[in-house]
């Protein structure tokens, strides 16, 4: 009988950037868990790790993936060329061995760290939604079933793991979903419900977003450095992605509202802001230009309304508006994901919606997060 599991594709995925500079950026004597939902079912998992932003080497002294307690299964180590130990060198990225391990869509199954020495924690990405989030324990206790509630937190922060491959069926295939906050919260997590409701069982949805990052730019200071790399420096890495098919590219928007004048904040001057041509060349020859080499279909992703946030002015919605223009009418792409149409206001389509904004003008709701993933065409997703 031919093998039914050929295939590798990437299950789950986030980008790597640079971590919130707090006071303390060590960590020692510390467990990560993190849930993984199984979108597919397969036979062999293989981990991604990722040091991209780090500026020390990390080693992971033990890491193990197990099903939940309920199984009873004892861990499975994850190996590192044979060792049960890694090092991911500064500025880089590493896989581990191919691990033996039977999954059945749907189920969820954990991936558990393991940090004895003093570990850099700066490389790392903070995820929100239904399905995201992870713990940390003080201590070692990767390989139990249970975390000690009094040595144990929940966190949205998402370090050092960054993709999950399974060994699956041929059919099955990767759509990535390319961003910032916007694509960091919830939207995500609400297509992958979305898919599984819906019968879509051969998509998985892998998210590569970090808060804060604009197309054109990055900030050198620490106050800022947790918005991230920029679009030229993340997209070639983030679209390594197995089985990936097509990616939806919902950017620009930061470019947008981040510069003040110096007189305001030295590090957002005027100089930064883009206008809509810039954004566009970006675009063009940032992500198009390098996911058609790789055979990738690419979506635009239209901007949400800013009416109300901080810095909102009529030049900066002119902007978005030109922006969103060509992002819905360019042939360059193989079609639009209208998130703009799906959460907008009907009588003033500057505003969110009724019940649509969170409450800062800038991000959505829960309720317009299931819209924006409910506006998703299903040709993505067969």
């Amino acid at each position: 009988m031919p093998e039914k599991f050929t295939k590798w594709v990437a299950c789950w995925g986030n980008a790597t950037s640079i971590t919130d500079r707090k006071e303390a950026t060590y960590a020692k004597d510390l467990t990560l868990r993190y849930p993984i939902r199984a979108c597919f079912s397969g036979s062999k998992l293989r981990f991604h790790f990722s040091n991209l932003t780090g500026t020390e080497p990390v080693t992971i002294s033990e890491a193990y993936v197990a099903k939940d307690a309920a199984a009873k299964d004892a861990p499975t180590p994850i190996t590192f060329g044979g060792r049960t130990s890694g090092t991911i060198p500064a500025g880089e990225e590493i896989l581990s061995d191919e691990i033996a391990f039977n999954v059945t869509a749907g189920e969820t199954f954990d991936v558990s760290l393991y940090f004895a020495g003093f570990t850099q924690m700066n490389a790392g990405t903070a995820i929100t939604g239904p399905l995201s989030g992870g713990k940390y324990s003080y201590g070692n206790f990767a390989k139990s079933a249970e975390l000690p509630d009094d040595l144990t937190r929940k966190t949205n922060w998402i370090y050092f793991l960054n993709t999950v491959d399974i060994l699956t069926e041929e059919k099955n295939f990767a759509l990535v979903c390319f961003g910032d906050s916007i694509t960091a919260q919830d939207w995500p997590d609400y297509l992958t419900l979305r898919c599984a409701r819906e019968g879509f069982n051969n998509v998985a949805i892998i998210r590569r977003a970090v808060s804060g990052t604009r197309i054109l730019r990055e900030y050198s200071c620490i106050t800022y450095a947790a918005y991230g790399l920029k679009g030229a420096t993340r997209f070639p890495i983030e679209m390594n992605v197995a089985g990936a098919r097509a990616v939806i590219v919902q950017y620009g928007i930061n470019d947008i509202i981040h510069p003040v004048g110096v007189e305001v904040n030295k590090f957002r001057p005027w100089s930064d802001m883009p206008t809509a041509d810039d954004l566009i060349n970006g675009v063009r020859t940032l992500y198009i230009m390098h996911a058609r080499k790789l055979g990738l279909k690419v979506y635009s992703g239209t901007l949400l309304p800013i009416y109300g946030w901080r810095t909102y002015n009529e030049n900066r919605d002119i902007i978005r508006i030109a922006f969103n223009t060509w992002l819905r009418t360019s042939p360059e792409f193989d079609g639009c994901v209208d998130f703009d149409m799906a959460v907008r206001g009907h009588d003033d389509p500057k505003r969110f919606a009724g019940g649509f904004d969170s409450g800062d003008h800038l991000h959505p709701s829960a309720k317009a997060y299931e819209a924006m993933a409910e506006c998703v065409p299903e040709e993505l997703l067969k």
